[in-house]
């Protein structure tokens, strides 16, 4: 049987999407106002990453919106999956600007120039990190509320970015203290390593996702904590597979009972058992198989579930 829970309307987070877009233009302008006055490649590379904030922010805003369409007869499990394009675009792009960066520092090693107006551009840089920083923290406040990895993307992309600035303003600000012009490039050059590292993590779990990769193993720890109180010598479970889909939860398992139940008393167990699921996790759907425990089909397993039986406190497979 399957037991779902109704799915919440998630067209709302699209204003975070907005938001981010809203911050990267403005990140993008006074960044590169900061580029002009200073000269300096370091804030060149901050002002590409900010470019790469707004395509992303633009793409969280398309997904964001498929993501929350209702499910239909072409997508019987809805759309939740459209997040995990959007933050695998975003950690492509943030390794192309990587890579963007890099190239754009060699060049300057190989031939540097002094830097103007340092104070100026200093201050004009990190009023953008600000906007990012409170940008950020908003994101991250409302991707951990509302189970979005886009937003969640999103947000440490941003939060890299800050970390960008840091490490250029850090550069920028050593090139007027010591001279070593070649100072401004080596820090834009360990940007571009510390983004790439980034959005490797970021293009990682949008695989993982899209690879219907199981619950994280705290959440599934959970799921077999409340199957284990149903674990006696008549009840067993197994086959238990777990999956998610931005924010929408898939839990399903077989459950064997004693072959003279009565189909009404072993439906009143599954419900009580899908009903303790869904209360100890959001947004989840739960798949029960009911099965005789006396038939030696019930039995029948594959490989990949050789490490999806879970065992209640007497060592019983449950």
């Amino acid at each position: 049987m399957v037991s779902d829970v109704k799915s919440a309307d998630r067209s709302h987070l699209t204003r975070f999407a907005w938001l981010s877009i809203s911050a990267a233009v403005v990140t993008i302008v006074l960044k590169t106002v900061a580029y002009l006055l200073t000269g300096s490649v370091g804030l060149l590379s901050d002002a590409i990453e900010s470019l790469v904030n707004l395509v992303g922010a633009l793409m969280a805003l398309a997904m964001l919106t498929i993501a929350a369409r209702p499910a239909d007869e072409d997508h019987h499990y809805g759309h939740g999956k459209a997040e995990y394009f959007s933050s695998g675009v975003e950690g492509t792009l943030i390794l192309l600007a990587a890579i963007s960066i890099a190239v754009a520092s060699i060049q300057r090693f190989i031939s540097p120039r002094p830097l103007e107006q340092v104070g100026l551009g200093l201050g004009v840089s990190v009023a953008a990190s600000l906007v990012n920083l409170f940008v950020a923290l908003i994101l991250l406040r409302a991707a951990k509320k509302h189970d979005s990895i886009t937003l969640k993307a999103n947000a440490h992309h941003l939060l890299t970015d800050v970390w960008t600035s840091v490490g250029v303003l850090v550069g920028v600000g050593a090139v007027a203290v010591t001279g070593w012009e070649r100072l401004d490039p080596v820090v834009a050059i360990l940007v571009a390593a510390n983004i790439v590292w980034s959005g490797i993590g970021i293009v990682r779990e949008s695989v993982l996702g899209l690879m219907d990769t199981a619950l994280p193993s705290d959440e599934r720890r959970t799921i077999e904590t409340v199957l284990e109180q149903y674990c006696r010598t008549d009840i067993r479970c197994h086959e238990l597979r777990t999956r998610q889909a931005g924010s929408h939860r898939f839990v399903s398992l077989h459950v064997l009972v004693p072959g003279d139940w009565t189909v009404d008393r072993g439906h009143k167990l599954l419900e009580r058992m899908e009903e303790d699921i869904r209360s100890a996790l959001p947004n989840v759907t739960v798949i029960t198989h009911l099965e005789s425990i006396h038939d030696p089909a019930s039995w029948e397993g594959n490989l990949a579930d050789a490490g999806n039986k879970i065992t209640g406190s007497k060592g019983a497979q449950i």
